[in-house]
């Protein structure tokens, strides 16, 4: 009735006063007599007049800016995740986007497209845009810097890093002297030409070098210390001689350019000695995602824009501001972490990308039409290798570093990325690149960012030395072994309990280990400790109240689900443990079968259907995830469908194959180290053909009389299932249930699927 009630008044509201308008309409067009109305007449039809109007506001600027954008991020992320599954930091997948998109392919073989989506009288527009993105990324790049690390541990990296400065800056110079006369530009003095020629050597991608320390699993160890103190101490140093050298080329000499220097000096003392204690305070009192009021934001972005404002007046460029403003926030953790997450996702995913491609607009590959000026190119490549990867290398073994370490810093400081362009770019407002030397040191940059990670690999296959992911002593042991990985310390802490009702008596003769493992890009290198902290406490107090002993492991990953099979294949171990929650079926026919009954499908889901991820409406039994960890893994797996599992006290295992007779072995165990209550069920009658089978059941029985049950009965009360803590089935019989959509599926409590991978022994 009440549906029907508004119905009505929407009909008759909407019916009135579009009456009423329309009678407005035709009484004010009398108003019209006696002021000369002229209704232009273009003599097109109203289909034609359509499609001028269509053309003209596709040609908006608005309208090509937001195509240019679309565009742009699709490309941009597609090829960052190809670059991410290779093995490559998907910045090489930016560059190649932004390079793609520009004349060197798209402007060569599709110019009227290129022309259409790229017209020059946007370019303005695009560029002021993508340093938007710049100035904020700059903003993270400082926020990420650990100061207290340069403070603590800055010696021996201090000397490395200048040193893989001032090598490949000379050399630099030195490359200046031979080609100035061929590629610098008109009116540009050799002064400039060659600092700028030494910076652009000189330069590591820090950003870009923590995010490979993490994925490389070496960022606890002494050498991962090194080589991110090392990049901190090379970042600020080379970007604050960047600033000198702006104001020098900026001034035409060294004499002039002590004015721009001393206003930048005065400006830096203000930002650390004022701004800086003023900006601590403000974190102190603001440091929960609570407290963090829009005005309080909008405090620290305003210092943001007027430091950058202000180091762009000065003259040593804007960047230069954004990068102070985020060095002096407040050293707090926590406030860092809910800064760099509001600033994040749009400084990276939206307007970063938009750089890129401003860069591939510039970078002309074809302009290297001859084979001497890819000769310069490659002289160019041999000159930045040699200059940071073997001056970065010999300065580490100086300290003392051995040689494995030492060639690995020198790779990784040889990584340019991101920063290269932002100083390149720089270079080329100026006026002191011409294109040619530009698309020259784009492909530099490209290429030092591409041979980091096969570096690392020759350096580790030429040393015979492989990080292990798995400590040795867990490799060692020779007892029962299970790995526990988790997402969550909510799912950590429910598969502990479950390991531990396997392995509870055995004391030293079982090992658990717990492993989580982070996507790359949701980490930043300064808050990894904090991180794993509140990650693993919860699991650490979780097994104290066991009374069991764990080991964790925690790795960043690109590929989470090799790196889970990989542990558990190199570990060698007896089980591995992995969640599967309740929300993968929510909205899907198979969660309305499992009793999942939530109807509402969530984004990330219906995203994963358009992208292929996930079928929605199929009855696979697991999600992409869990079918890759099942392929690659050569141990027994163990899924978990939780609901709620608080205790292994009342076990309930279906047997439909003669095959699926190893759970008993699970059964035994969880019997002998939890005291549990056992059902078997031989649903197809298969143990009483089976005399081993029946065997191993009956040796239960005696050593644990009341604790074990065989029963042949094929159909199953709602309420028996409802009694018991856990079902344990094999991956084969599972996927059966699901098939046929069983009646069981909708009233089974939490269940543990066991994939047999390769036979174990029973080591209760």
């Amino acid at each position: 009735m009440k549906k029907f009630k508004n119905g009505f008044f929407y009909i008759g509201i909407i019916s009135v006063f579009s009456v009423l308008m329309y009678w407005i309409v035709l009484t004010g067009a009398s108003l019209e007599k006696g002021r000369n109305i002229v209704i232009p007449q273009s003599g097109k039809s109203q289909w034609q007049e359509f499609l001028v109007a269509m053309q003209h506001n596709l040609q908006h600027p608005l309208a090509i800016m937001l195509a240019q954008i679309v565009t742009i991020i699709i490309i941009a992320r597609l090829l960052g995740w190809v670059c991410k599954k290779i093995g490559q930091p998907s910045v090489v997948g930016e560059i190649i986007a932004g390079i793609i998109l520009g004349p060197s392919l798209i402007g060569m073989y599709f110019p009227e497209f290129s022309a259409a989506l790229f017209p020059v009288k946007s370019l303005g527009n695009l560029q002021f845009l993508s340093q938007i993105g710049l100035i904020l990324f700059m903003f993270i790049v400082g926020m990420e810097l650990d100061l207290k690390v340069l403070r603590n541990k800055a010696h021996e990296a201090v000397v490395i890093s200048h040193a893989s400065i001032i090598i490949p800056f000379a050399l630099g110079m030195g490359l200046a002297f031979f080609i100035y006369q061929s590629f610098a530009p008109e009116g540009v003095q050799f002064l400039s030409f060659a600092l700028f020629l030494g910076i652009a050597m000189s330069i590591t991608a820090f950003p870009v070098l923590a995010r490979i320390v993490q994925e490389r699993g070496i960022h606890k160890t002494k050498l991962g210390t090194v080589v991110i103190t090392c990049a901190a101490a090379d970042d600020i140093t080379a970007w604050c001689i960047l600033a000198a050298v702006i104001a020098i080329v900026k001034a035409g000499s060294f004499i002039s350019a002590f004015y721009i220097m001393g206003l930048a000096l005065g400006y830096v003392v203000i930002m650390i000695y004022v701004i800086k204690p003023f900006l601590k305070r403000v974190g102190e009192l603001h440091a929960t995602r609570e407290n963090l009021s829009k005005p309080i934001v909008a405090i620290f972005l305003l210092i943001l824009l007027i430091s950058s404002y202000a180091t762009e007046v000065i003259g040593i460029h804007a960047l230069f501001g954004a990068f102070m403003a985020g060095a002096i926030m407040p050293e707090n953790i926590r406030f860092r972490n809910i800064f760099i997450e509001k600033v994040e996702d749009v400084a990276l995913v939206l307007l970063l990308p938009l750089f890129f491609v401003f860069t591939g607009l510039r970078t002309q590959i074809g302009l290297l039409n001859d084979p001497y000026l890819w000769k310069i190119t490659g002289l160019i490549i041999l000159v930045a290798v040699a200059g940071k990867f073997i001056g970065s290398a010999l300065a580490a073994k100086f300290v003392g570093q051995n040689w494995k370490n030492s060639l690995t810093i020198g790779a990784l400081m040889n990584t340019r990325g991101l920063m290269e362009l932002v100083v390149l770019n720089i270079g080329y407002d100026l006026g002191v690149l011409t294109p040619e030397i530009f698309t020259m040191m784009v492909i530099m940059a490209l290429l030092t960012t591409v041979m980091t990670g096969p570096a690392l690999d020759a350096i580790n296959f030429l040393f015979r030395s492989k990080v292990q992911i798995v400590p040795q002593e867990i490799k060692d042991i020779s007892k029962y072994k299970i790995l526990v990985s988790f997402s969550n310390p909510e799912s950590g802490k429910t598969l502990l309990k479950l390991a531990n009702g396997l392995t509870k008596k055995l004391n030293s003769n079982a090992s658990l280990t717990a492993l989580h493992l982070s996507p790359t890009n949701e980490l930043h290198h300064y808050n990894i400790e904090e991180y794993e902290k509140e990650i693993f406490d919860p699991i650490i107090e979780e097994s104290q109240q066991l009374n069991q002993k764990v080991t964790t492991i925690f790795k960043a990953s690109n590929d989470i689900n090799y790196e889970v099979a990989d542990t558990a294949n190199k570990g060698d171990y007896d089980l591995l443990l992995v969640g599967l929650s309740e929300s993968i079926f929510q909205g899907s026919l198979l969660g309305k079968v499992l009793g999942f009954t939530t109807r509402i499908i969530n984004p990330e889901k219906l995203l994963n259907t358009v992208t292929g991820k996930e079928k929605l409406f199929d009855n696979s039994p697991f999600d992409e995830s869990t079918k890759l960890i099942l392929s690659r893994t050569h141990v027994p797996v163990g899924i978990l469908i939780d609901k709620n599992l608080t205790k292994v006290d009342r076990i309930f295992i279906p047997i439909f194959d003669v095959k699926d007779a190893y759970l008993v072995n699970y059964a035994q165990k969880l019997i002998h180290n939890s005291g549990a209550q056992v059902v078997v069920l031989d649903a197809a009658g298969e143990i009483k053909n089976n005399s081993e089978t029946k065997e191993k059941i009956r040796a239960i029985e005696q050593n644990a009389p009341n604790h074990i049950t065989l029963q042949n009965q094929r159909i199953i009360e709602k309420t028996f299932l409802q009694q018991q803590d856990m079902m344990i089935i094999s991956l084969a019989s599972w996927k059966k249930l699901v098939e046929t959509k069983s009646v069981w599926l909708s009233d089974i409590p939490s269940t543990l699927i066991i994939s047999e991978k390769q036979l174990h022994g029973n080591r209760s």
